[in-house]
């Protein structure tokens, strides 16, 4: 147990000792493994998108097993997906890395101005197969925004009774947002706070614009001068968002970048900005097997640049 780990885990002083145990599963294991940082592969998105979509750039895919097995190899903290993906694996793949259930999920075979989450699966699930964590999705700014506050608390509630670590996904969208402001700054803070105070150990979030969506936002950033310019910035006022950095925030990969400089300039900027890792899936499984082992080799190496 190194001296960050440790430091990272006395935050959680109100969790029993198998969440705590399982926080350190997930920050102890992978390349990453001490520094206090993490890569998590999620692969939801054949639930999210649709299967081609996700899938077809690289065939292998298709395959539950391709996954776990990328995420092993790979040297990632975890490996997060829907409960019909992980227990296809998780028996094969036992002990070889934490996994983490994500409890509800959505499609996209409809329009929706609000979009929603169903449950999808269970607590109960994510302890018989093994898992050190459940995953939640809320989306601030839809008009069901409330009911997903109140089904994840009940989710939350139950997971850490039973020792199990909580990751949220904060995704702002839905009416009460423009499509710009799905990631801007402003709500991009937000939605991480929202998700803190609700009760998360990880908070992921899509990387953030200089866009400031709120007008009452955009008066306060403007009278007390915060610094959005940059992409490091607008990190370390997210992170700050999060109980001036005493809870866990991880940035989304998105869709997948042709340009792989970007993409490490992005991964550089979560780095510098004190940003705590990634959860990164289709710039990472979209590509052939030895381009994405690669990849994650150079995202796993700025991470562990300079940690503690």
């Amino acid at each position: 147990m190194t001296p960050r780990v440790r430091e990272i885990l006395s935050w959680y002083g109100a969790d029993n000792v198998g969440t705590l145990t399982n926080l350190a599963r997930l920050l102890n294991h992978g390349r990453l493994a001490g520094t206090g940082k993490l890569v998590i592969l999620p692969v939801d998105q054949g639930f999210e998108h649709g299967p081609a979509r996700s899938f077809a750039p690289n065939p292998p895919g298709y395959a539950p097993h391709y996954h776990f097995g990328l995420a092993v190899d790979g040297g990632c903290n975890g490996f997060a997906a829907p409960l019909g993906l992980l227990e296809a694996g998780a028996r094969e793949f036992a002990g070889e890395i934490p996994l983490i259930l994500k409890l509800n999920n959505n499609d996209v075979l409809r329009a929706e101005k609000d979009p929603d989450q169903a449950v999808t699966a269970s607590t109960h699930d994510a302890l018989r197969l093994g898992c050190s964590a459940i995953g939640f999705t809320i989306y601030p700014g839809s008009a069901n925004e409330l009911w997903m506050y109140r089904q994840l608390r009940a989710c939350a509630e139950e997971a850490k009774r039973n020792g199990l670590a909580v990751i949220i996904w904060a995704y702002p969208r839905g009416s009460g947002l423009s499509k710009q402001g799905e990631t801007a700054i402003d709500v991009i803070g937000y939605a991480v706070q929202i998700a803190a105070q609700l009760g998360a150990h990880i908070i992921k979030v899509k990387l953030p614009t200089e866009h400031v969506e709120q007008d009452a936002a955009r008066a306060v950033y403007e009278e007390h001068h915060i610094p959005v310019a940059t992409l490091t910035e607008r990190i370390r006022h997210v992170t700050d968002c999060a109980f001036a950095g005493r809870r866990i925030v991880i940035f989304s990969g998105g869709e997948m970048v042709a340009d792989d400089d970007r993409l490490l300039d992005e991964i550089r900027a979560v780095h510098s900005g004190g940003g705590f890792g990634s959860m990164i899936g289709r710039n990472i499984f979209q590509r052939q097997r030895e381009d994405a082992l690669r990849m994650l080799a150079a995202i796993t190496g700025i991470y562990a640049s300079g940690a503690a």
